[in-house]
C-alpha cells in the first residue's frame, strides 16, 4: 500500500473513532410527551443548539394515553422527563410522589398561576391551550346551521349529529372541557348541572375522538360542522386556509397548561435539569409562542391571528388539584354515560 493511502486510511479510521466516541458521549433522555408532532422537531433542534450532547428519545401519544402509561409504570419508571403534558396530569403525578421537584434557572420569570405552588416546584407550565369550537362556515351555510356563540347553543336540535369532541379519557383537551363544564355548572357526583349539560350535548354528538386536534381537523375538512378542539389547532388550520371560524363560547373557556417535570428516580438527573433549564428559558417560550397565544412567561408570545386580544380573560378559573383528585371518578362516570359514541381504536 502506498504511504499516502496508509495515512488516508488512518485518518478515516481516526474520524470514525472520533464520531463513535462523540456519539457514545451523548446522554440520551427518554422524554414522554403529548406535544403535537409538528412541534417536536422544532423544539428539539432549538434545545440541541444549546445542549448538543443530550439526545432526546420521544415517547409520544395523546394526553390520556401518556398519563395512563406513566401511571402504569409507576413501580418501574422508564421516563427521565415529561415535556408537554397537561398540568392536570402532572398534578396527579405529584400527588402520587412520581416527580422530582426542581426549580429551573428561569423559574422566577414564570407566572405564579402557571406553576406548582410548592418550592421547589414539582412542575411548571410552558403555555396555555384553551377551548375553541372550529365551525365550518361552508358546510353550515349549505345546511342552514347558524354559528354558535355559547356552549349552550350546541344543545339546539339543529346541531344534532354535527358536533364532534375529544374523549376526555384519551385527550387532555376533552378532559379540560369536561372539568370546565363541571366547574361552571356543578358536579355533585354525577347529578350536577355540568352532567345535565353533557347529557344534552351527547344527543347532538356524532363522535368522540381520541385526539384533541381531530375534531377541528374534521370540521376543517367539512366532515362535520362543529369540532370542539383547542385554539392551537384551530389557529393552524385556519391559517392554512380551512373554511372555519373560531368560536370562543361566551360562558368561558376550559384550559390546561402544557407543562414540564422531571420524573423521580431518573438516573440522568443532571441532563434532565439541563433540559428543564432550557425548556423554561425565554428562547423556549418564544418557540412555544409561535404556536400558542399565552406562554407561562408573560410578554413573550406575539398576537396570533384569529385569537381575540382578551383571550386570557376568557379562561375560567381551573382547579388543577380538583382535576387531578377527581380524574378517576369523573372519567368513570363519563365513560358510563357517553363512551358508546367514541371512535374505535
Amino acid at each position: 500500500m502506498r504511504l499516502s493511502s496508509v495515512f488516508k486510511s488512518l485518518a478515516l479510521t481516526g474520524l470514525c473513532a472520533f464520531a463513535a466516541a462523540a456519539s457514545a458521549q451523548k446522554t440520551q433522555l427518554l422524554v414522554y410527551t403529548a406535544l403535537e408532532t409538528d412541534q417536536l422537531k422544532a423544539y428539539q433542534e432549538a434545545f440541541n443548539k444549546v445542549e448538543p450532547s443530550i439526545e432526546i428519545k420521544w415517547v409520544r401519544d395523546s394526553t390520556g394515553v401518556v398519563i395512563a402509561k406513566l401511571l402504569a409504570e409507576k413501580a418501574n419508571p422508564q421516563a427521565d422527563a415529561i415535556w408537554g403534558v397537561a398540568a392536570s396530569g402532572l398534578a396527579l403525578f405529584e400527588q402520587q410522589g412520581m416527580l422530582e421537584p426542581y426549580a429551573p434557572l428561569n423559574l422566577d420569570a414564570i407566572m405564579s398561576q402557571y406553576r406548582d405552588k410548592k418550592n421547589p416546584p414539582a412542575w411548571w407550565g410552558m403555555d396555555v391551550y384553551g377551548a375553541v369550537v372550529c365551525f365550518n362556515t361552508v358546510e353550515a351555510q349549505k345546511k342552514g346551521i347558524p354559528k354558535p356563540e355559547s356552549w349552550k347553543d350546541l344543545l339546539k336540535p339543529i346541531y344534532k349529529g354535527q358536533v364532534v369532541m375529544p374523549n376526555p379519557a384519551s385527550s387532555g383537551t376533552g378532559y379540560f372541557d369536561v372539568v370546565a363544564w363541571l366547574q361552571l355548572w356543578g358536579d355533585d357526583a354525577g347529578k350536577g348541572g355540568g352532567w345535565k349539560y353533557m347529557d344534552a350535548l351527547h344527543d347532538n354528538i356524532a363522535q368522540y375522538t381520541h385526539s384533541g386536534s381531530k375534531p377541528c381537523n374534521m370540521a376543517a375538512a367539512g366532515e362535520y360542522v362543529a369540532g370542539i378542539s383547542f385554539e392551537y389547532r384551530g389557529h393552524s388550520n385556519k391559517a392554512k386556509g380551512a373554511p372555519i371560524d373560531l368560536v370562543f363560547p361566551k360562558e368561558g373557556l376550559g384550559w390546561d397548561l402544557e407543562a414540564f417535570a422531571i420524573h423521580k428516580g431518573t438516573k440522568k438527573l443532571d441532563a434532565a435539569k439541563k433540559l428543564a433549564d432550557w425548556a423554561s428559558s425565554k428562547d423556549a417560550m418564544i418557540a412555544y409562542g409561535k404556536n400558542f397565544a399565552i406562554t407561562a412567561q408573560p410578554g413573550v408570545a406575539p398576537k396570533l391571528a384569529n385569537i381575540p386580544a382578551d383571550y386570557e380573560s376568557r379562561l375560567i378559573k381551573m382547579d388543577f388539584s380538583y382535576s387531578a383528585s377527581n380524574r378517576e371518578r369523573i372519567l368513570a362516570e363519563w365513560n358510563k354515560r357517553y363512551n358508546a359514541k367514541s371512535e374505535k381504536r
